[in-house]
Formats: C-alpha cells, structure tokens, sequence
C-alpha cells in the first residue's frame, strides 16, 4: 500500500488535509472522484474529526507522499550515526 496526501482547498487561505491509504495514484484519483459532491468524514493526523461536502471544495490535490519517521531521524543524530555531506 502506498500513502497519498489529499488537499481539499475551499479557497487560498482554507484547506483541509487528509491521508489515504490505496495502491497506486489511480486508485487514489477513482476514490476522489467516487466521492465527488457527496459529504464525506475522516479524522486527521492530530485526532480531528472532520466532514466536509465535496460539493464545495474549490480544488482537490492528491500526491503520494513519503512519511519520514522522525523519532528514527533524532535518534540517529544524537547517536551521531548520521552525517550529513
């Protein structure tokens, strides 16, 4: 499974953002346009719940996205067992 951000902008200061979870880009654009102007529901990274209507978002972005695991990234710069060149 690969991971992909969705970006629902309402306009250019208001966005809402959520993660999903599919196989490949397209599958990710079929969900997206499955659920085009209907009310859809999802809680985000930081544990809010969200609906929203589709119908009134202005453009949707979809990118698949690559998490960094931070806490591995900080343990290894403080174990000094990463160097950057």
């Amino acid at each position: 499974m690969k991971e992909f951000k969705v970006t629902y902008f309402f306009d250019q200061e208001h966005y809402v953002r959520r993660f999903i979870f599919v196989e490949s880009q397209a599958e990710a654009e079929a969900l997206i346009q499955s659920e085009r102007d209907q009310y859809i529901h999802f809680t985000d990274s930081r544990g809010i719940y969200h609906e929203l209507f589709t119908g009134h978002v202005r453009v949707i972005q979809i990118s698949e996205y690559h998490r960094i695991d931070k806490t591995k990234k900080a343990k290894e710069m403080i174990d000094g067992s990463h160097f950057y060149s």
